[in-house]
C-alpha cells in the first residue's frame, strides 16, 4: 500500500480538514444574475449569509450550479465569483467567529483545470472540487494523471456527476485509482445511481484510507439513503464498514438550514447505534419528492438550475431564477410542481428563517 502524508502535511487549515472528515452541510452554490444576466455580486454575498448562517460548514463554488458556463470565453466570470464567494466567506469567518470550508470547482481539461486550481488557491479557498465531464471517451490513466497534477496544487474532492447534467461513468478500477493519489481527501458521489456510488464506497474500502477519504452524498434523489446506510465489505480483521458523513448537493443550496437539521439528526442516529427510526424514512421520501420537482427530475433535470433558482427568488435571496443561457428556464409544469411540494411538505423549508433574516443580509 502507498505511504500517504499524515493530515499535518496537508496544506490545509487542521479545523478545516476536521470539519470534513467530521462531515458536515456543503450547499453548492448558484450563481447570482440580474434581469440582463449580468453577474449579481450583491445577491451573491447575500447568498454565503444565508449559507453561513443556516449552518452550512462550508460553501463549493463553480459547480454545476453556479454554471460551468462561466468560464467560457466573452461571460469570463469564474473569477469574479470566485473572488465574491471568498471574500465574503473569510470575512463572516471574522464576523461569525468560526471557520469556513471554501471549495473551488474546477472543469475543462488539464491546462484550463490546473489554471482554476492556481487562481482558487491564490483566492484562499480550502480544497478544490473536479470535474472529469471534459474528459468523455478517455483512458483512465489520462484521468488519474490529470487528477495527480491539480492534487499538487490543493486537497482535492473527486466528483462522480449525473450524466444527465454533463458527467462521464466512472469505472470502478477509476476509484481504486484515485484513492491512491496523495492529497485526495474526499469524494462527492452524485451519479443518481446505486451500482456506481457503491463503486466509489468500495473503492475506498479497499484502499485502506475510510478515515482520509470521506465520502459526501451528492446524490439529491437519495439523500438521507445514503447518509443512513452502513456500507460494509469483507477483509482482513473483521472487513470495512464506511459511512457516509456528508452532503455536498444543489438540493441544500436552498432551504439550508432545515438541511443542515437533518444533517444532524442523521450524525445523531449513526453514533446512537440504535434502530432507524421510521419517521427518517419517510423523511428520506418527502425529501425525494421534493428533489423531484426542484430539479425537474421529469424532464431528466433540464429546469434543476432554475429550479433551485426559483426556491430562492421566492424566499427573496435571489432577484430572480434566471441562468445564463436565455433558454435554460423552468419546465412545463415545474412551478407548479414546486408549489405542490412547498404545500405537502412544510417541515421541509427554511422560509421562517430567510424572512427573519433577509433584510439584515442584504443590508449588510
Amino acid at each position: 500500500m502507498p505511504a500517504f502524508p499524515s493530515a499535518d502535511l496537508f496544506p490545509m487549515r487542521p479545523e478545516i480538514l476536521q470539519l470534513i472528515r467530521r462531515g458536515t452541510a456543503i450547499p453548492a452554490s448558484p450563481l447570482a444574475l440580474e434581469a440582463d444576466r449580468h453577474f449579481d455580486a450583491r445577491r451573491q454575498r447575500v447568498l454565503m449569509r444565508y449559507y453561513v448562517e443556516a449552518g452550512a460548514g462550508g460553501v463549493a463554488v463553480g459547480m454545476h450550479f453556479t454554471q460551468f458556463e462561466i468560464r467560457n470565453p466573452g461571460i469570463d466570470l469564474y473569477e469574479p465569483v470566485l473572488q465574491t464567494c471568498a471574500d465574503e466567506l473569510t470575512r463572516l469567518e471574522t464576523s461569525r467567529g468560526r471557520q469556513i470550508l471554501k471549495l473551488a470547482g474546477l472543469n475543462g481539461r488539464t491546462h484550463s483545470a490546473l489554471e482554476q486550481a492556481r487562481l482558487a488557491r491564490d483566492l484562499g479557498y480550502d480544497a478544490v472540487i473536479t470535474s472529469l465531464a471534459a474528459f468523455d471517451g478517455a483512458l483512465d490513466r489520462e484521468m488519474i494523471h490529470h487528477m495527480r497534477q491539480i492534487a499538487e496544487i490543493l486537497p482535492t474532492f473527486g466528483f462522480y456527476l449525473l450524466t444527465g447534467v454533463g458527467g462521464i461513468p466512472l469505472s470502478y478500477r477509476f476509484w481504486r485509482e484515485l484513492v491512491d493519489v496523495e492529497n485526495v481527501i474526499g469524494i462527492k458521489i452524485a451519479p443518481f445511481d446505486r451500482y456506481a456510488s457503491i463503486d466509489v464506497i468500495r473503492a475506498v474500502a479497499a484502499s485502506g484510507r475510510e478515515n482520509e477519504i470521506t465520502l459526501y452524498t451528492g446524490n439529491d434523489d437519495s439523500i438521507l439513503y445514503d447518509l443512513a446506510v452502513p456500507f460494509q465489505f469483507p477483509g482482513p480483521k473483521g472487513g470495512t464498514t464506511i459511512h457516509i458523513r456528508g452532503g455536498l448537493l444543489g438540493q441544500w443550496a436552498c432551504w439550508t438550514q432545515t438541511a443542515v437539521q437533518f444533517l444532524e439528526k442523521m450524525r445523531v442516529w449513526q453514533e446512537s447505534g440504535e434502530p432507524l427510526p421510521r419517521e427518517l424514512l419517510t423523511l428520506s421520501a418527502q425529501i425525494t419528492d421534493a428533489n423531484a420537482a426542484i430539479f425537474d427530475a421529469a424532464h431528466t433535470f433540464a429546469g434543476s438550475i432554475p429550479g433551485v433558482n426559483e426556491v430562492l427568488r421566492r424566499q427573496g435571496l435571489l432577484e430572480g431564477n434566471w441562468t445564463l443561457k436565455p433558454d435554460e428556464v423552468l419546465a412545463p409544469g415545474q412551478f407548479e410542481e414546486i408549489d405542490r411540494v412547498y404545500l405537502a411538505y412544510p417541515n421541509l423549508n427554511d422560509d421562517v428563517f430567510v424572512a427573519a433574516n433577509l433584510s439584515r443580509w442584504l443590508e449588510e
